[in-house]
């Protein structure tokens, strides 16, 4: 320790700090907060904004149209990066920190780093109230940034200068814990911000962080090896901590050495390309036929790096009853799931050591059986990307761009009927290349995330695209980073596929015995004045390229043209909100239905979910 201390600001010294941050990739040494996202108002322009200024080359700033937006871009950031690096989001104080919540959650679901720099109140509240500020009457501490509590790994506000030499270190750790992954939040008082301390020196070394890794305990193993031993007929479901566990090697070569069948969850796509021959698809609601057909059969299920949601699992419908499950997961929560036998650690140490303990080749005719399922399901694919198989469909919009695309592009989706098609129907040309946000199943996370994505993309593979899928009821909820993306150069393709309103959700409403209402634009009892948006012409008044295709068959030119483009290029095409759905590969999902209700078709359907669900527990299924 030299004793040495330099003075600055609260803001001043959080930036300094973040610029000497950095982590080791693929033995390259990057700053391990890529930037920032940013939208200044009074609670953060003086003090951060002056701060941030100073450091524009060290820590980009990339200045938002909406605070939702920006952390949603943060969170396509980091999965592109593949938890490892982060960018941070300032906020005012109010209702721009407020607008933050929902990509907060989303992060939060998905166990992604974000940091978020957000103004607060004056800490001596001699101004008090002040502007945008909630007014707790019986608590004048509590405010909007407490609701971020909720949706945080880490939280904290700062009431004097030397908090964060403890404060920032800890968010740091949290985000780059594996198993405590998430957003961290940091409250900032607008007067602290701007207050001096004489901070040590040390503080501001360069740093080079590491991801903590995690072997598992020699005594999970050896139960787990005891119960893989056992199987007859198991099966691996991979989720997406084995990308970001940089496990995939691993679980190619414990897959190829046993034999043993892997499914994929809606985060896992992309751990094996399509072509690999162990690869049986997505599993679960959302998934495919081949993946859902061994689930019921299987009788020990290795579930590494996911946290089984219910659209995995199928509402925990989806496998046999005495099918036995092994959790490896760095999260003793997510190991522990559905009473498994736990292996806490990371898949990339702990695959080869089950497997070197283990030494098992399954029966070659239950993996044969799975590739058989596997072949069918390729088969139906094939027919339902087929343009001109039906009127315009996501599924053949999929097909186009999967055909056309380059192996290194990357995907993004979220939200609404997109997922699901998209996990289906999309085969996976290179590891790592989908995103498809279904943690949160968040509406507005496509453009914007696909904006963080694009951002991390270009700084390692430049010439590849990211390409999003939209429907226009998530384009209309937020669009304003197509406006984004062409300031920054940052190049997106972006399709809309415009069905009329929120087609997915019409569709479990029929499917529950209900009437068309208030889901498409045309059955909106309040939407008197029937118009069409025009998307093309709204994407171009933003600075893009756009056009509008009217048939699938014509796709495929367009798309050529916008992998040509320089700029974000958006293409827009119609699709059928009725007849164009995959049919194929869904497992049973629990859904809520009213109890009782005068309308016959409505108590039909509540019948039918609630027989179903009894006839698969009986079954085992």
């Amino acid at each position: 320790m030299t004793g040495q201390t330099v003075t600055l600001t609260t803001a001043q010294a959080i930036v300094r700090y973040l610029a000497a941050q950095y982590i080791e990739i693929d033995g390259e040494k990057h700053r391990v907060c890529g930037g920032g996202f940013g939208i200044f108002g009074h609670g953060n322009v003086t003090c951060l904004g002056e701060a941030l200024q100073d450091y524009k080359s060290e820590l980009p700033l990339y200045r938002g149209q909406n605070e939702q937006g920006m952390g949603f871009a943060a969170a396509g950031y980091a999965k592109a990066w593949l938890r490892r690096r982060f960018m941070f989001c300032t906020a005012s104080a109010g209702p721009g920190t407020a607008n933050l919540l929902t990509s907060a959650a989303l992060a939060h679901a998905n166990r992604l780093p974000v940091l978020m720099l957000c103004g607060d109140a004056f800490l001596t509240r001699l101004p008090d109230p002040v502007l945008q500020q909630l007014e707790h009457f019986g608590n004048p501490t509590f405010g909007v940034n407490d609701a971020f509590k909720a949706v945080s790994r880490y939280w904290d506000r700062i009431t004097h200068p030397a908090q964060i030499i403890q404060s920032l270190p800890n968010a740091i750790a949290t985000m780059l814990d594996p198993a405590e992954c998430g957003p961290a939040f940091v409250g900032l008082p607008q007067d602290v911000q701007g207050w001096t301390y004489d901070y040590p020196v040390e503080f501001f070394e360069e740093r080079v962080h590491r991801i903590r890794s995690q072997a598992a305990d020699p005594a999970e193993i050896a139960d787990a090896v005891a119960l893989l031993k056992s199987a007859k007929r198991p099966m691996i479901i991979a989720g997406g901590g084995v990308q970001y566990g940089d496990a995939v090697a691993e679980l190619t070569s414990f897959a190829e050495a046993t034999q043993i069948p892997v499914v994929e969850t809606i985060a896992g796509r992309a751990n094996l390309t399509n072509d690999h021959p162990l690869n049986i698809g997505p599993i679960g609601v959302t998934g495919s036929d081949s993946a859902n057909a061994i689930a019921e059969q299987a009788d020990v299920i290795l579930a590494v790096g996911t946290r089984l949601q219910d659209f995995t699992t199928g509402s925990w419908t989806a496998f046999a009853k005495n099918a036995k499950f092994i959790g490896m997961n760095v999260g003793r929560h997510d190991a522990s799931k559905h009473m498994s036998t736990t292996v806490v650690g990371d898949a990339k140490q702990t695959l080869p050591a089950l497997q070197a303990a283990a030494n098992v080749t399954v029966d070659p005719t239950w993996t044969q059986s799975a590739k058989d399922e596997r072949a069918k399901w390729d088969s139906y694919v094939a027919e339902n990307t087929r343009v001109g198989n039906r009127p315009n469909s996501y599924a053949q919009a999929i097909g186009i761009v999967n055909d056309l695309c380059d192996p290194r592009d990357r995907v993004v989706a979220a939200a609404g009927g997109l997922p699901a098609e998209v996990t289906a129907n999309w085969k996976t040309l290179d590891i790592g290349t989908v995103d498809v946000e279904f943690g949160f199943s968040c509406m507005g996370y496509e453009i914007a995330g696909g904006w963080g994505a694009r951002i991390a993309q270009a700084q390692r593979e430049p010439d590849k695209d990211t390409i999003v899928f939209t429907g226009d009821g998530s384009y209309l909820l937020m669009n304003s980073d197509v406006y984004s993306s062409v300031l920054t150069q940052k190049k997106m393709i972006i399709l809309v596929l415009d069905n009329g309103g929120f087609a997915v959700i019409n569709k479990l409403q029929n499917n529950m015995g209900q009437d068309s209402f208030n889901n498409l634009i045309a059955d909106t009892p309040t939407a008197t004045h029937q118009v069409s948006v025009d998307f093309e012409a709204h994407a171009r008044s933003m600075g893009a390229s756009a056009e509008t295709v009217d048939h699938a068959a014509d796709l495929g030119e367009a798309f050529k043209r916008a992998k040509a483009s320089d700029k974000t290029y958006v293409i827009v095409m119609n699709v059928d909100p009725y007849e164009g759905w995959t049919t194929e590969g869904h497992t049973w999902w629990e859904v809520g239905t009213p109890h009782i209700t005068d309308k016959e078709s409505v108590r039909e359907a509540h019948k039918e979910v609630e027989g179903t669900r009894t006839e698969r527990q009986r079954k085992g299924v």
